[in-house]
């Protein structure tokens, strides 16, 4: 019989992590919450931390009641070291053949890893391509009023019809980006 620690390394499949994701629905409605997502932390962290001399009316705002959300914001770093260090996977990643071959049209040359070298080796003139990528998803994050995993988890499921469009719309642009503005990027 497997291990704890063995169990945990194995990829958990959609029918086990699928329902404990949706669990966060029924367990935020029950403590008086309608939203959950990541992007809402950066605005009560601007709100706690502006000095009192500044007057930007949109982040006057009780910030305390969002403490959860500000404690689940950090949890998100540790248990993505917890997936990546603790319980990594010892074995490759299985990529469909058809995403092999897309990604080796790409460039891409290591795809047994998850971070391969084309993609996460610093260089200077990535600078500015972060940097307008950062504007660009804090732009629309913010014309969204939220991010996928707010608008996708909880947005749709308490029936909000403007999550359905944010979802549709970031999905499209998912899409978009990485048939066109991907492989242009990597061909620099």
């Amino acid at each position: 019989m497997e291990t704890l620690l063995e169990l945990l390394r194995s990829p958990w499949p959609w029918y086990v992590s699928g329902p404990i994701i949706g669990l966060m629905v029924p367990l935020l409605l029950l403590v008086g919450n309608r939203s959950f997502g990541i992007s809402q932390n950066l605005e009560h962290l601007c709100a706690i931390s502006q000095p009192r001399i500044v007057h930007i009316r949109f982040f006057k705002y009780d910030w305390r009641p969002s403490l959860w959300s500000l404690i689940f914001a950090t949890g998100v770093p540790v248990g993505g070291w917890l997936a990546g260090i603790v319980f990594a996977n010892p074995q490759p990643i299985e990529l469909s053949s058809a995403a092999m071959q897309q990604f080796s049209a790409w460039g891409l040359k290591d795809l047994t890893i998850l971070n391969p070298t084309e993609l996460f080796s610093f260089s200077w003139s990535s600078i500015p391509l972060l940097i307008i990528s950062g504007i660009l998803i804090g732009f629309g994050t913010r014309y969204a009023s939220g991010c996928t995993s707010g608008h996708a988890i909880t947005g749709i499921s308490t029936f909000q019809i403007q999550s359905v469009y944010a979802v549709i719309g970031i999905f499209a642009g998912g899409m978009l980006a990485s048939h066109w503005i991907v492989p242009l990027v990597l061909s620099w």
